[in-house]
C-alpha cells in the first residue's frame, strides 16, 4: 500500500533565506496527499489543501504567521476518471481556526517555541508546523556535504545535506531525513503493549519505511539569499509483509514567488504549543474507520443500545454490528455523569443493561474506572457481570499513571472479595495494567507493583496457599523487575530463608519470572541457572525455569554449560524435556527462535547432537516440549507450543500447557494459552494402577474405576485439578476443581436424589417452558500506530477487530410418567421436548492506512465481515431404558448461511461537515478491460487478473436440502515482488444450507436411533471382551513365529450377509423424509454375531422408498473388511485387510492392504486429484519417495518397530512408494526386542 504527499509552498514576497525583522513574507501553500497503489485503474483517495500564508516579525527573533484563502478539496476515485471536489463547509471551518495569527520563535534557520490563539485545536497547530517545516534548515556555506542531528517535524533525526550550484549561480540545498532511524521519533503506539516487537523481522525488512527530501533553490544576495523554489518529497511505504526492495511514497512542496507586505497583525491571547516536533492529539474518540457528529451523544447512545438489543434479540444481526463501533465512539465523549445517568436508565431492563455493560468498557480512561468504582461500592452488579466487565475495562484502559492509582482502589473495595472469580479478576487485571504501564514508562515505579508485593508477603506470612498463588500469578502478569526479590522468597534452593511450600505455589513463583525475562534477562538467567543446576529441586520447576532461561536468549557459554550438565542428568524427565525443547527450538523457523539458528546455531546444534545418543530415543512416557511453527519470507507466520511436564514415573503429568503465537507486521502476538495441573488426580493415580494389566480389557476398566472411587480420600485443601488461561501472555482466568464441587455434583445427579437436587427445579422449568438469551459484544483488539508527516497531518495504521456473539435457546419438555419419588424415574420415562434457538457470531475486522483527524479521514481501508450462524429447531423423544431416540426436523424452506466471509479494500474519504456523504470506493472496480496495457516504471505491462467464482453443491432430492460452498474473488496485480497485492480486492466465501426440489413433498425429516436389546443383545462386557481380544491378538501376532503375513491366513469372509441365525440388528439408525404414504430415506442396521473363534460385525445401509434398491453392505471379521454397494450391493466393491507379524529375527510389524475391484467414476477422478498432492505432502512430512510400484488397484501400508519407541512407516501406492524411518511414538512397542542379525539392518519398504 502506498501513500504520497505533495506540498507546494509558493513565495510571494521576501528576499532572504533567513526571516528578517521588519520584513513581511507572503506565500502560497499547497499540500497534497494521496493514498493508493499508484497503479492505473485502481481507486485512490486524497486531499488537497491550499492557502496563503503571511509571516512578519514581532521582534528580532519572534514572528507571526497568518493563514488565509483556505481551500480544501477531496479526491476519491480512479485517477484520470475522477477529479478533486471542493469541501466548502470544511474549508470554512479550517479557515476560521487558522485566521488568527500564530506566533513562533526563529533564529539561525530553526523554529523554536510555537504559540497559538486560545482555543485552537492541536490539528490546526500541526498543520502550521507542517508549513514552518520548510524554514527548518541548517545552511553551511563552507561545506558541500554535511550531516546534522536536528529537530524537525518527525522528531530528533539526522539530516543529510548536499549543497551544489546550478547554471544560474543559484544554491541547490538538498536535505534528506531518514525517518526510520530517528532517536526521538514522533510516533505513537496504542494497544500494542502486549504485542512483543519482532526485532529479527525488523532486521530483515521493515513494514513501515519513510524518508523525507527537502530541496531549496536559493538565489544568493548581499543580505543572504532568496528562496526561489522549495520542494519536499516524503516517501512512505507500508506493507504487512516483508519489504523486499520496496517502493516509496512521494510528497512534494513547490515555492513559487515572494512579495513584500507591510500590513501589521495584532494577536489576542496565546497558548504555548511547544516546538516544531509534531504533537499527537490524544483523542480516543477519533476512530479512523468511521466519522459521525459527536455533539449531544447521550440520546444517540440510548437509541443505539435499544436498537442493538432489538435487532439481536434472537440472533446476531450482521448488518447492524457496526453500530457497536458507533456506540464505542460516542461513549468516549460522554462525561462520567452521563454514564451514570444512562446506567440508571438501562439497569432495569435485562437486555439494555447487558448491552450497556458490554459497551461502556471501551470508554478506556478514568471515567470507566469511576463508573465501576461506584457500581462496586453500591454492589448493584452481579458477580458474572462484575468480572466480565472489569476484565475488559482494565485490559483496554489507556496507559496513564493516574489510572494505576485509581485501579489500586479496587483491591480494597469489599465487593471485590465478595466472589472468588471477581477477586481473581481484580488482582490479575491489576497486574496486567501494571505490565502495560511499564511498557510505556521506563523506569517503571515500584509503587505500581507494591500492592501485589504486599499481598504475596502477607499470604506467605499467613501460609495461605490460595493468596500466595493469586499474588504470584498477578506478579507474573505485571512482569516488574522490582518484584524479583519477593519472588525469590517462594523458590526452593535460592531463597535466603527457604520455606516448605506446596508445589503449585513454587510453580507460580517460577512462572512469575516469565515476563521479567525480557526486562531483566541477566538476573533471570542467574536465578534460572541456579535452580536448574540443583538436582534436588523438583523436576517440574527445573523444566519450567529452563523454558524461561531460553526466553532470555542466553549466550553461547550458558548453552554449553547446560549441555554439559544435562550429560550427567539422572532425572530422565528433565533430560527428555530439555532435549526435546532444544531440538524443537533449534528446528524452528520462527523469527523469535532465530537465535537458535544464527548467533548460537553451532552451540545449539552441537548440544542436540551431543545429547541425542543418550536422550534422543526417550518416548512420550517422559516429559516433552513440542514446537510446531511456520514462518516465511513475508515475515509472517504462526507457532504452536505444547509442554508436558511429568514428575518421576507418575501416570499423569504435573502440568500441560499449549499456546499459540502469530507473527505479523513486525510484532509477535501471543494468542490464547491453556494449561492444566491435575494435582489431585495425579496423586490419586500415582505411579500405577493396581490390577492394571495393559490389555485394555474389562479387568483394566474395573481397576481404573476402583482407583477413581478413592477420590473422596483426597485432602479437601488440594484441588483435583487446576485450569488456567492466558491471552497475550497475560493470565486472565484460573479455577480449581475441588472435592466439594464434585461431591455436590454427585449428590445433585444421584438417581436417588429428589427434593434436595437442583435438577428437580430444572425439570420443572423445562416443563413450563424455558427461554434463555445471551449476547456479548466486545472489541477483541484495537491497535493504532501514528507517525507524523511533512504536512503536519498524522499518518495512522490501525486495526480493529470486533465481535458480537449471541446464543438463544427455547425449550419445552414433557415427562411421562412424571417424576414423583426420585430422579431415577427419568431413566424409564418417556421424555419429549421441543426446542428452537440460535448460536452464532459476527466478527468485523478493519485495517486502515491513511490520514485521520477529528475533521477528516482519507486513506485505504480493508473491511472484513465474517458471520457464523447455526440456527436450530426440532422436536425429540427418548426413552433411556429402551435406548430409543427420535428427532424430527422441519423441512428446509429457505437458504441458511452457516459461515461466510466478505472482504474488500476501499479508498475512503470522510469529513465531519458532511459525514453522511462519506465515500468508500472499492480499490478494484468491478469491470475493466483486461487487454489494457499499462506503462509501469518505463515498461509496458499487462495486469494479472484473477476473478474466480466457483460454486459447489451437494444436494439431496430425498430430503429436499443441500449444502453449497461458493466463493468469488477479484484480484489484479502487476509485479510478483509485492505479495500484499495478492490480498487486495473483493473476497466472498460462504457455506449455505439451501432448499432443493424434493422427489416428493417433505413435511418433516425424521431421525431415529434404536439401540435396544435384540435377539442377540450386545452389552458392555461383550464389547470390552471383543476389544480386548482384538488388542491381544494383535499383540500375540507381534510375537508369533509365523513366516508369512497374517493377512494371508485370515479366515474368509462369508459372501452373503445372512447368518444361519438371522440375527436382529443391535443398532439401527433411520433417516427418513416424511410426507408421502411411504417415507423416503435411508436405514442403517448393525448386526453382531459372536461365534466360536470369530467375531462378525455386519453393517447394512439401505435406501427406503418406492422402487429403491440401493444398498451398502459391510462385513468385518477381526482383521478383514469387505464393502459392497450399489444396486442390491452388487455394483461396486472394496476390501481391506490388516495383519501383524513377528518372526524370529525380525521386528514386529503391522500391515494393511486396501484393494478395490470396481469403484464409481467420481472416486477414480477424486483419487487421481489427491494423488497429485501426495508426493509434496509426503516431502513436507519428511517422507522419502522411491519408484516401487504396487498392484494397479491396490495400496498398502506397513508399520515396523524400529526400536522400543520408534517405528518405520512405508506406504505403497500403485505407481510409487513413500517411506520414513525412526519416527518417535508416544507409546512403547509391545514385545520389542532388538535384533542383532545383520540382515535386519536394512528395512524392506514392502
Amino acid at each position: 500500500m502506498r501513500g504520497w504527499i505533495l506540498c507546494c509552498l509558493v513565495a510571494l514576497a521576501g528576499r532572504y533565506l533567513s526571516l528578517e525583522p521588519k520584513k513581511t513574507y507572503e506565500y502560497k501553500y499547497v499540500g497534497l496527499v494521496n493514498f493508493g497503489r499508484g497503479l492505473p485503474h485502481l481507486a485512490e483517495s486524497g486531499v488537497r489543501l491550499t492557502c496563503k500564508v503571511k509571516i512578519f516579525s514581532a521582534s528580532a527573533q519572534t514572528f507571526m504567521l497568518q493563514v488565509s484563502d483556505v481551500a480544501f478539496e477531496e479526491f476519491n476515485g480512479v485517477p484520470g476518471k475522477s477529479a478533486f471536489v471542493g469541501a466548502l463547509k470544511l474549508a470554512a471551518r479550517i479557515s476560521a481556526q487558522l485566521a488568527k495569527p500564530f506566533m513562533f520563535e526563529y533564529a539561525g534557520g530553526h523554529v523554536g517555541n510555537i504559540q497559538a490563539p486560545a482555543g485552537t485545536s492541536d490539528t490546526m497547530v500541526n498543520i502550521v508546523r507542517g508549513i514552518l517545516g520548510f524554514f527548518q534548515l541548517t545552511v553551511k556555506t563552507t561545506q558541500n556535504l554535511y550531516t546534522v542531528e536536528e529537530l524537525g517535524l518527525h522528531g530528533l533525526c539526522q539530516s543529510h545535506y548536499a549543497v551544489e550550484e546550478n547554471a544560474a549561480k543559484e544554491m541547490i540545498i538538498t536535505q534528506v531525513v531518514d525517518i526510520t532511524v530517528c532517536k526521538e521519533k514522533a510516533v505513537l503506539y496504542r494497544g500494542m503493549a502486549t504485542a512483543v516487537p519482532d526485532e529479527v523481522a525488523k532486521e530483515k525488512g521493515e513494514s513501515i519505511m519513510a524518508t523525507v527530501k527537502y530541496v531549496h533553490t536559493v538565489k544568493p544576495t548581499a543580505a543572504g539569499g532568496v528562496i526561489t523554489k522549495a520542494t519536499a518529497l516524503e516517501h512512505q511505504h507500508f506493507t504487512p509483509f516483508n519489504v523486499k526492495g520496496g517502493s516509496f511514497f512521494v510528497q512534494e512542496l513547490v515555492f513559487i514567488s515572494v512579495t513584500n507586505t507591510t500590513a501589521a497583525l495584532t494577536s489576542g491571547a496565546m497558548e504555548p504549543k511547544g516546538n516544531i516536533v509534531y504533537k499527537f492529539v490524544n483523542d480516543q474518540a477519533n476512530l479512523p474507520i468511521m466519522m459521525q457528529n459527536l455533539d449531544n451523544p447521550i440520546p444517540r447512545i440510548v437509541e443505539l443500545v435499544k436498537r442493538l438489543a432489538a435487532n439481536n434479540i434472537y440472533q446476531v444481526d450482521s448488518e447492524s454490528t457496526e453500530d457497536v463501533m458507533r456506540a464505542y465512539q460516542l461513549l468516549r465523549v460522554v462525561p462520567f455523569e452521563g454514564l451514570d445517568t444512562m446506567w440508571k436508565q438501562f439497569a432495569g431492563n435485562a437486555e439494555h443493561r447487558r448491552w450497556f455493560l458490554n459497551l461502556v468498557v471501551e470508554v478506556n480512561d478514568a471515567r470507566v474506572l469511576r463508573f465501576l468504582e461506584v457500581r462496586f461500592k453500591a454492589g448493584d452488579l452481579g458477580s458474572i457481570e462484575a468480572w466480565q466487565t472489569l476484565v475488559l475495562a482494565f485490559n483496554h484502559l489507556q496507559v496513564q499513571p493516574e489510572l494505576i492509582e485509581m485501579a489500586k482502589g479496587f483491591l480494597t473495595i469489599p465487593f471485590s472479595k465478595s466472589d472468588q472469580f471477581v477477586w481473581h479478576t481484580v488482582v490479575l487485571s491489576y497486574g496486567s495494567l501494571v505490565y502495560k504501564h511499564c511498557a510505556y514508562y521506563t523506569p517503571c515505579p515500584v509503587t505500581a507493583v507494591q500492592p501485589l508485593l504486599d499481598m504475596a508477603l502477607d499470604g506467605l506470612a499467613r501460609a495461605s496457599e490460595a493468596d500466595m498463588v493469586l499474588a504470584l500469578k498477578a506478579l507474573g502478569n505485571a512482569g516488574h523487575p522490582a518484584s524479583i526479590k519477593t519472588i525469590l522468597r517462594f523458590l526452593p534452593a535460592v531463597a535466603a530463608n527457604p520455606v516448605a511450600l506446596p508445589a503449585r505455589v513454587q510453580s507460580a513463583a517460577v512462572q512469575a519470572l516469565r515476563l521479567i525475562a525480557a526486562r531483566d534477562p541477566h538476573t533471570v538467567q542467574e536465578i534460572g541457572l541456579s535452580l536448574f543446576l540443583q538436582r534436588d529441586v523438583p523436576a517440574e520447576l527445573r523444566m519450567q525455569i529452563l523454558v524461561i532461561i531460553f526466553q532470555t536468549k542466553p549466550p553461547m557459554g550458558l548453552v554449553s554449560l547446560l549441555t554439559s550438565h544435562l550429560m550427567e542428568e539422572t532425572d530422565l524427565q528433565v533430560a527428555s524435556f530439555a532435549y526435546s525443547y532444544l531440538k524443537s527450538s533449534a528446528r524452528s523457523t520462527a523469527s523469535d527462535n532465530s537465535y537458535f539458528v544464527s548467533e548460537a546455531s553451532t552451540t545449539c546444534n552441537m548440544a542436540v547432537k551431543i545429547l541425542a545418543p543418550k536422550f534422543g530415543r526417550l518416548s512420550f512416557r517422559f516429559s516433552k516440549a513440542i514446537t510446531m511453527d511456520w514462518f516465511n519470507e513475508f515475515l509472517m507466520g504462526t507457532a504452536t507450543e505444547f509442554l508436558m511436564l511429568k514428575d518421576k514415573a507418575d501416570i499423569f503429568p504435573a502440568e500441560m500447557t499449549m499456546k499459540g503465537k502469530y507473527y505479523f507486521i513486525g510484532r509477535i502476538l501471543q494468542l490464547l494459552e491453556f494449561g492444566i495441573r491435575p494435582e489431585g488426580i495425579k496423586e490419586l493415580f500415582g505411579t500405577g494402577i493396581p490390577g492394571f494389566t495393559g490389555d485394555l480389557g474389562l479387568t483394566d476398566l474395573q481397576a481404573v474405576l476402583k482407583v477413581i472411587q478413592g477420590w473422596e480420600k483426597l485432602p479437601s485443601d488440594k484441588p483435583l485439578m487446576t485450569v488456567f488461561s492466558r491471552a497475550s501472555g497475560q493470565e486472565w482466568f484460573f479455577a480449581d476443581l475441588k472435592k466439594e464441587v464434585v461431591q455436590s455434583l454427585n449428590k445433585a445427579f444421584s438417581p436417588t436424589a429428589f427434593k434436595d437436587s437442583p435438577i428437580l427445579g430444572i425439570i420443572d422449568d423445562l416443563k413450563k417452558g424455558y427461554s434463555s438469551h445471551m449476547t456479548k459484544a466486545f472489541l477483541i483488539f484495537e491497535t493504532r500506530y501514528f507517525q507524523a508527516s511533512t504536512l503536519g497531518l498524522p499518518i495512522e495504521i490501525s486495526k480493529y477487530y470486533e465481535s458480537v456473539n449471541a446464543i438463544t435457546a427455547n425449550v419445552k419438555a414433557a415427562v411421562s410418567p412424571p417424576v414423583t419419588d426420585h430422579l431415577g424415574q427419568l431413566l424409564t420415562a418417556d421424555i419429549s421436548l421441543e426446542t428452537d434457538g440460535f448460536i452464532g457470531s459476527t466478527k468485523d475486522l478493519w485495517m486502515f492506512h491513511g490520514i485521520n483527524t477529528e475533521l477528516f479521514q482519507f486513506g485505504t481501508e480493508l473491511k472484513t465481515k465474517a458471520p457464523t450462524s447455526i440456527p436450530w429447531k426440532f422436536s425429540a423423544k427418548m426413552n433411556i431404558a429402551e435406548k430409543k431416540f427420535e428427532l424430527d426436523f422441519p423441512p428446509c424452506r429457505a437458504p441458511v448461511e452457516l459461515v461466510s466471509i466478505k472482504s474488500d479494500v476501499y479508498a475512503v474519504s470522510r469529513n465531519i461537515e458532511t459525514p453522511a456523504l462519506a465515500k468508500m470506493t472499492p480499490m478494484m472496480p468491478n469491470a475493466r478491460d483486461s487487454n489494457d496495457e499499462i506503462v509501469l516504471n518505463g515498461s509496458v505491462v499487462f495486469p494479472n487478473l484473477w476473478t474466480p467464482a466457483p460454486k459447489m453443491c451437494a444436494e439431496s432430492t430425498v430430503f429436499g436440502l443441500g449444502m453449497c460452498m461458493e466463493s468469488k474473488l477479484q484480484r489484479a496485480y502487476f509485479q510478483e515482488e509485492y505479495p500484499l497485492y495478492y490480498f487486495l480486492g473483493y473476497t466472498h466465501l460462504a457455506i449455505n444450507i439451501v432448499p432443493v426440489q424434493p422427489i416428493k413433498p417433505v413435511e418433516k425429516i425424521h431421525l431415529e436411533v434404536n439401540a435396544g436389546p435384540g435377539r442377540h443383545p450386545i452389552n458392555a462386557r461383550q464389547l470390552l471382551e471383543t476389544l480386548r481380544r482384538l488388542s491381544k491378538e494383535a499383540l500375540d501376532h507381534l510375537g508369533s513365529d509365523s513366516g508369512s503375513s497374517s493377512t494371508e491366513d485370515l479366515p474368509q469372509t462369508p459372501r452373503d450377509i445372512v447368518t444361519e441365525a438371522s440375527p436382529e440388528a443391535v443398532f439401527n439408525v433411520r433417516a427418513l423424509a416424511m410426507g408421502g404414504i411411504k417415507p423416503e430415506g435411508f436405514d442403517a442396521s448393525l448386526y453382531y454375531t459372536p461365534r466360536a473363534q470369530l467375531e462378525d460385525v455386519q453393517l447394512i445401509v439401505s435406501q427406503t422408498g418406492e422402487a429403491a434398491n440401493w444398498k451398502l453392505c459391510t462385513n468385518a471379521v477381526v482383521e478383514k473388511a469387505h464393502v459392497r454397494w450399489g444396486a442390491e450391493c452388487q455394483s461396486y466393491s472394496m476390501s481391506m485387510q490388516v495383519g501383524t507379524s513377528h518372526q524370529r529375527g525380525t521386528r514386529p510389524a503391522l500391515k494393511a492392504t486396501l484393494h478395490w475391484a470396481k469403484v464409481p467414476e467420481y472416486m477414480v477422478t477424486m483419487g487421481k486429484s489427491i494423488d497429485r498432492y501426495i508426493p509434496g505432502v509426503a516431502l513436507l512430512l519428511a517422507f522419502k519417495e522411491e519408484h516401487l510400484s504396487n498392484h494397479k488397484q491396490e495400496m498398502s501400508a506397513s508399520v515396523v518397530a524400529a526400536s522400543a519407541d520408534s517405528i518405520n512407516v512405508s506406504v505403497r501406492f500403485p505407481k510409487y512408494t513413500v517411506y520414513r524411518q525412526a519416527i518417535s511414538t508416544p507409546f512403547a512397542v509391545a514385545n520389542f526386542q532388538g535384533t542383532e542379525a545383520t540382515g535386519n539392518t536394512t528395512q524392506n519398504h514392502a
